[in-house]
Parts: C-alpha cells; sequence; structure tokens
C-alpha cells in the first residue's frame, strides 16, 4: 500500500517514527549510523566501543596476598621494605587466561580492562624498565598480560589495559601527592625522570601485546597541579595504536586526546560517589566502571555482593544514559576469579541472550531517565528500522506515558506479538503492563513505527 507521495506506507510510517525520535531527543540523529570507508581508527573504535556496552575489569596484582583490597599499602601504612616481601609470595598457578576470557564471553562481555600497574608500583607484565614486575621479582616468572592478549585474540575480545599514573613505589614520584606518605621513601626525586618512565612503559604497553582496544589511566588525581604531559603521552599511544581509545579517571572534564569519559561506581549524572563532578561530555563515549561487592582487589571480607539483578540494573541503567558498564572482578592471590564473581557474571550472559538486542549497539533512549527506568535505542535515522526499548526497572509500574510524538507507535512486551493497551493520557499516550508481560529484572517493552493500514 501506497500513500500519496508514492512512498510504501510502512517506509513513510518508519521515517516519520525516525523524525519524532530525532524531534525528541536530537541525540540520537545518526547515532547507529553505519561506519563510512572514510571513517579514522580512532573513529571507528569510539563507534565500536559504544555498541559493545559491556567489558569486564579486573584488578589483579601483589596486593591479592593480604586479601584486604588494592590500598592494602597506603590503608594499613605499608613501608616499601615490608611490601616487597610480597613479590617472592606470588606464585598465581591457579591463572588460566583462557578461563578469563570464555567466562567474559559467556557473560556477555565484548572486552577486558586490565590492571598493568595499580597504585603500589608493581608491574604485572614484563617491564624493561624495572624489575619490580611480574617475571623478575615473583617466583611465577611467566607475563599474564601476554597470556591474556593472546586469549583476547583468540575468543575476539578487546583488550583495554589500565595504567595508574600514580606510584607509591618509585623514588622519583616527587612531589608527594595525596597518599602514600608511609612508604618509607625520600622526600626527594626527579619529576621529570618519573614522567619518562611512565610513558616508557606506555610505550612498552603499546608495542609488546598487539592491537589493543586502548589505555585507561588512574591516579592523576593523587598530584592533579604536577606536569604530567598527558598530551605526549596520549599522542604516543594514538601514533603506536591508532585504534586505540583513551580514558582517564580523572573525575574532571575531559582533556584533549582522551577518547571516552569514564564514571566510578557511579551512572553519569548521578554522582552518588560524591567525585564524579563533571558533567557528561555531549562528544564522547562514556562508561561506568562498577565493583561487584565493595573492593575492586580481592578482599577475603568482602561478601557484599550485588544480586544479579541489582547488575542487570546497572548495566540497563547505563545503557539508558549512553555509557557503557565496565564490572569487575577481584582475582585471588592464586589467580582464579571466585565463584561469587563467576556466578553472577553467567547469570547476565544469561539475560543478555534473551534482551542483548536492547543493549548492544544501543543508545540512549529519546526518554530521559524516569523513576520506572530507562529507555534505548536502535537504528535512529540509520541503518535499520528504529525501535526504542522501555525498560521497566520497578515491578509495582504498571502504566508508563510515551510523549505526543510517539503517540501513533505500536508497544509490544519485547518478544510478544500483541501491541499493549494505549489510552490517551495528558501530554501522550498511556501504556498498561499486563500481569503476563512481566519479566524477571527488566520488563522490556518495545516501541515502533506505527503499523501500515491493511484496508
Amino acid at each position: 500500500m501506497k500513500n500519496r507521495s508514492g512512498i510504501g506506507v510502512g517506509v513513510a510510517a518508519t521515517l516519520a517514527f525516525g523524525a519524532a525520535l530525532a524531534a525528541l531527543a536530537p541525540q540520537v540523529r545518526g547515532q547507529a549510523a553505519a561506519a563510512k570507508p572514510e571513517d579514522s581508527p580512532n573513529a571507528l573504535a569510539r563507534r565500536w566501543f559504544e555498541d559493545a556496552k559491556f567489558g569486564l575489569f579486573v584488578h589483579w596484582g601483589v596486593y591479592s596476598l593480604l586479601g584486604k583490597g588494592e590500598w592494602v599499602m597506603n590503608n594499613d601504612k605499608i613501608p616499601i621494605a615490608e611490601y616487597r616481601k610480597l613479590p617472592p609470595q606470588f606464585n598465581p598457578v591457579k591463572f588460566d587466561a583462557d578461563e578469563w576470557v570464555k567466562l567474559a564471553k559467556s557473560a556477555g562481555m565484548r572486552y577486558i580492562t586490565v590492571t598493568t600497574k595499580h597504585h603500589d608500583g608493581f608491574c604485572m607484565y614484563d617491564s624493561k624498565l624495572t624489575d619490580y614486575d611480574v617475571v623478575d621479582a615473583t617466583p611465577y616468572g611467566k607475563d599474564p598480560i601476554k597470556a591474556l592478549a593472546a586469549a583476547c585474540r583468540k575468543h575476539r575480545i578487546k583488550l583495554f589495559f589500565y595504567y595508574s599514573l600514580l606510584d607509591w613505589h618509585h623514588p622519583d614520584y616527587y612531589p608527594w601527592g595525596m597518599t602514600g606518605h608511609d612508604t618509607g621513601r625520600e622526600k626527594k626525586g626527579d619529576w621529570a625522570k618519573y614522567v619518562a618512565y611512565y610513558q616508557g612503559q606506555v610505550r612498552e604497553l603499546c608495542t609488546n601485546y598487539g592491537e589493543i582496544g586502548g589505555v585507561w589511566f588512574d591516579g592523576w588525581w593523587d598530584l592533579p597541579k604536577a606536569a604530567w604531559d598527558l598530551e605526549g603521552t596520549y599522542r604516543i599511544i594514538h601514533e603506536l595504536q591508532p585504534g586505540a581509545l583513551v580514558g582517564n579517571n580523572h573525575h574532571v572534564a575531559p582533556f584533549p586526546g582522551e577518547d571516552f569519559q569514564m564514571f566510578e561506581q557511579d551512572l553519569p549524572g548521578e554522582n552518588s560517589a560524591g567525585f564524579n563532578k563533571a558533567d557528561a561530555a555531549a562528544a564522547l563515549p562514556l562508561e561506568t566502571c562498577l565493583t561487584m561487592n565493595d573492593s575492586w582487589g580481592y578482599n577475603s571480607k568482602d561478601d557484599h555482593f550485588k544480586s544479579p539483578e541489582q547488575v542487570v540494573h546497572a548495566l540497563v541503567g547505563a545503557a539508558g544514559r549512553g555509557a557503557n558498564l565496565l564490572l569487575n572482578v577481584g582475582p585471588r592471590p592464586d589467580g582464579a576469579i571466585g565463584p561469587e564473581f563467576a556466578e553472577r557474571l553467567l547469570t547476565v550472559g544469561r539475560w543478555l541472550e534473551g534482551s542483548g538486542k536492547t543493549i548492544y549497539g544501543s543508545r540512549r533512549g529519546p526518554i530521559p531517565p524516569k523513576p520506572w527506568g530507562v529507555s534505548t535505542v536502535r537504528g535512529a535515522l540509520g541503518g535499520e528500522a528504529p525501535e526504542v526499548f522501555l525498560h521497566i526497572l520497578k515491578p509495582d509500574v504498571n502504566e508508563v506515558t510515551l510523549p505526543e510524538v510517539l503517540a501513533t507507535s505500536v508497544a509490544f512486551p519485547l518478544g510478544k506479538s500483541t501491541p499493549l493497551k494505549t489510552t490517551a493520557a495528558e501530554g501522550g499516550v498511556k501504556l498498561t503492563i499486563p500481569a503476563d508481560a512481566r519479566a524477571p529484572y527488566d520488563t522490556i517493552l518495545s516501541v515502533t513505527a506505527p503499523m501500515p493500514d491493511q484496508r
């Protein structure tokens, strides 16, 4: 059937629906457009990152031996001389890079971000710039990052490197910042030498492990007025790895050269943690990093694990705000990821098998976050028919209202063919959610273009 202009009714309805989305939320315009041949590697990588939506964060180091989290050196005021007794005890014989990556893949994750050097200064890779690393200073004597890089290539998972700019061990990290005052270091050092050291290690990470997804910096906040030469550092990464993305967990507005913006323990714009004060950058991909319990590194006494439902809500809440979720695990000293983490990851993976189309490749939807939940959208004026998904996260919500510009659209419970009943409401149209449309964790409604008149 065609309208008077000769356009098929279904096509016309789809175009009108896409225009309504654009009018309602201009930020969705062209978000899911296909990549163009002239796009740069960096632009393609950013688009891939926005599509990926879910990653695994891994905090692992010699601090795991103490079972008190990655900040134990600072929190327990352990001097360097004492802390250096840990590497000779570190022998993670149960570390299996292939199993780590397969677990991430089963969870529906598309990338892994792993700590290569944390604030304690110990390197979890084979650095030629220091012997304070896992190959030279431990009985394990192997490079787990090299094994992880190979496993990621095998299973087509992208690998990102976490790197701490802050260093409680290096003698040239001086002047000191806000932390690490009880290490026993002398109050002297050559800052320029430290910058050369850390930039040399960044160069190693970008050279010795094949193609990487990006570099995830942390620790700038310890000494924000220092001459970090971030511009030079970012240039090194982009020259050596044109498709790598740079992010920096500094909690302020993004700096030039950064490719995505992260929010720690927070959804963008919420700042419940108290230090994510920067607004979300309109031009950059976003990421929320989140612990599964209350700790980043292995903490033997921390059993405050989020439920699978809470994890799903975090993933959906991030997607509804245009962000990825980077969900953390803290492996044990022997290199194994504990069952408390694995069970939750696999449960979320099973949920994504049925609901992943509403997350992967999506962008934040045209309806901003509401008390009932969020919206995501796919195909908004791009290569596929636009489809809005309403994620109803509150089990006691029986009705939601679409804005007036979407009043002619059709809504279905995800995976079902019977449209929801609608009634006129102030400012739009009300959708009624029947009991049999309810789903565990997240009741998802698919909102599409109006059905063509079949008369």
